[in-house]
């Protein structure tokens, strides 16, 4: 990575780092505020994207790990930092949590308004915060809503950075573009998804799915308004798509017909002694992450919240 000497810095083709005005390229301890990433494509040329860093107000000897959250389709980071913050404030503490911005509250899967390289915009965001000594450089989660979790299934996908060690996917499974019934995908130029990819051993993925999603049917097959090529998105039916997921990492025995846990309307299914798991949230709709309580999320992420 070559860095300029003024406020910004080249991390690759199209793709600058850009600090608050004034701020030192790399500073020993990462603030809480507003950052940037300058980045070109299609529709922009040196367009300043933000992203929003939330740092625990009480300091610790150890680093703290970093989770990434992804809005959902229009949504915006700093409308996710705040609903984030709110509903996980134990976590807020434990965590540097980082919330960027969908360019036109989008993310750029399939057929969505941002035609952006997200996953460039997403490894420079993690690569930066990494940089300061009060991030735990390998133990980044990256957790999405709807729109989101499907750019972080596109990540698990592709991203080769080993530092990202969970994925959260809330309310959307893999897609059909993403796996196409016997490999995952990359999503190429133009959103073409020809490409088959091997997701990287030694990640964890928890996903949330409600059994009546009108948007993201739980069964699989075509939403009812999330456009793509040739009419709506098709998603691959969620407990297969964690049973994919399983696969990727290891798993050799058969998918799970029933859940191994229950609790209350969550039905969990386990795979890898916890490392890829799937909630099942009966009769919740779009709004099932409702039912992930941050105990939930802890858990799933091995945090002990009385520390």
């Amino acid at each position: 990575m070559h860095l300029a000497s003024s406020c910004s810095g080249v991390l690759a083709a199209g793709i600058f780092m850009v600090l608050n005005c004034g701020a030192p390229l790399v500073a020993d301890e990462l603030k809480s505020g507003e950052y940037f990433v300058t980045q070109s494509w299609s529709q922009e040329k040196n367009f300043r994207r933000p992203y929003f860093v939330q740092v625990p107000i009480q300091r610790q000897a150890e680093p703290f790990p970093v989770l990434v959250f992804l809005h959902g389709n229009g949504g915006s980071g700093q409308g996710g930092m705040r609903g984030f913050l709110r509903k996980y404030p134990t976590l807020a503490k434990r965590f540097i949590t980082v919330f960027p911005d969908g360019y036109l509250k989008s993310w750029n899967i399939v057929s969505e308004r941002s035609k952006a390289n997200d996953l460039a915009f997403l490894e420079a965001i993690i690569l930066r915060v990494l940089e300061h000594e009060n991030a735990q450089a390998d133990q980044v989660t990256v957790m999405g809503s709807s729109n989101g979790s499907a750019l972080a299934n596109q990540m698990a996908i592709e991203t080769k950075l080993t530092q990202v060690r969970n994925y959260v996917t809330c309310v959307s499974p893999l897609n059909a573009f993403q796996h196409d019934g016997k490999n995952f995908k990359s999503r190429g130029s133009n959103n073409r998804y020809l490409k088959s990819a091997e997701p990287r051993t030694g990640i964890r993925l928890l996903n949330v799915s409600g059994e009546n999603d009108p948007l993201v049917p739980y069964q699989g097959g075509a939403s009812r308004g999330i456009p793509a090529p040739g009419g709506k998105l098709r998603f691959v039916p969620a407990e297969e798509s964690i049973f994919l997921w399983a696969k990727s990492q290891g798993y050799d025995g058969g998918k799970k017909g029933e859940p191994s846990e229950v609790r209350g309307p969550v039905e969990k299914f386990v795979y890898l002694n916890g490392d890829v798991v799937h909630l099942k949230v009966r009769n919740a709709g779009h709004d099932a992450s409702r039912a992930l309580s941050e105990a939930m999320l802890l858990e799933f992420l091995k945090v002990d919240p009385r520390r």
